[in-house]
């Protein structure tokens, strides 16, 4: 016979394309998963940054706390002039970029080796929309998506997604 019938070694083409048809459904599979991977870890970093701030305002509050003229906080009390320039008459704080950095003005700062009382080392950014946060008043209503401007009491991503749980970001 012939070598034109040997045995050549190699691939067949039915190999090659069953090969390719099980790379395709194992891709297939994956590129949801890895989707999903990373959404989940965009929703972890956002409920870790909310909880962050929330607790920095909580803690300002506490704080800086007065009602209306009432100094009510303990910095709030030895920083009068203070008090009045960097918090609502809630005790709030006016805004975030206040949460960087306080200047104290009364007995704290002469006892203190520095006048500046810090909160957050940076503003942290939304790791949904890589923006600001929506920010929302004392006075606002639950559901505003505008700010007064007053003050900072809570703040919530911009994004209008839906997280894997099925709630709304905007929610959290």
């Amino acid at each position: 016979m012939t070598s034109w019938f040997r045995r050549v070694p190699g691939v067949t083409l039915l190999e090659l394309m069953a090969t390719l048809v099980i790379i395709m459904v194992l891709a297939s599979v994956a590129v949801p998963f890895a989707k999903m991977a990373i959404k989940r870890k965009s929703e972890i970093q956002l409920r870790q940054e909310l909880r962050t701030v929330r607790a920095v305002i909580d803690r300002f509050k506490l704080d800086w706390n007065r009602d209306g003229d009432i100094l009510l906080g303990p910095l709030c009390v030895k920083n009068k002039l203070t008090c009045q320039d960097v918090t609502s008459r809630y005790g709030y704080p006016k805004s975030l970029a206040t949460l960087l950095e306080v200047e104290l003005s009364g007995a704290e700062a002469e006892v203190r080796d520095t006048t500046i009382r810090r909160y957050l080392r940076r503003i942290p950014r939304d790791p949904m929309t890589g923006e600001g946060w929506l920010l929302r008043c004392y006075s606002d209503e639950p559901d505003t998506s505008t700010w007064c401007g007053d003050d900072v009491y809570d703040l919530s991503t911009q994004s209008e997604g839906v997280a894997l749980d099925g709630t709304e970001y905007r929610d959290w």
